[in-house]
């Protein structure tokens, strides 16, 4: 069955670093575009989870949202199956909860707010 796995979450305080990773099994990972969503802590229920970053299936196109340009990153390795979010310079408003998505739209292109894959999320909380 499809699994997505995230680790590297905790607790950091501002100005800090965090490696987020997800490790995928069941299905074709070389495929599709994988990205990063976050919900904060007390998001209204049914508000969508916000986009963070995303990469290509083959690594050669990224997205960033504007309030991590600059210091996110999101890079996969495909032999491993993995993809992962470096995260510098935190700030207090990056604490949320972390999921990693896997989206198959436009041959694995791009990842859209309703991507195919939902890992269960990591918590990274960045203190004053």
């Amino acid at each position: 069955q499809v699994q997505l796995v995230e680790s590297g979450g905790g607790l950091v305080q501002a100005g800090g670093s965090l490696r987020l990773s997800c490790a995928a099994s069941g299905f074709t990972f070389s495929s599709y575009a994988m990205g990063w969503f976050r919900q904060a802590p007390g998001q209204a229920p049914g508000k969508e989870r916000e986009f963070v970053a995303a990469v290509s299936w083959s690594g050669g196109s990224t997205y960033y949202a504007d309030s991590v340009k600059g210091r996110f990153t999101i890079s996969r390795d495909n032999a491993k199956n993995t993809v992962y979010l470096q995260m510098n310079s935190l700030e207090t408003e990056d604490t949320a909860v972390y999921y990693c998505a896997a989206d198959k739209t436009d041959r694995g292109e791009v990842v859209t707010s309703r991507p195919d894959y939902w890992g269960q999320g990591t918590q990274v909380t960045v203190s004053s």
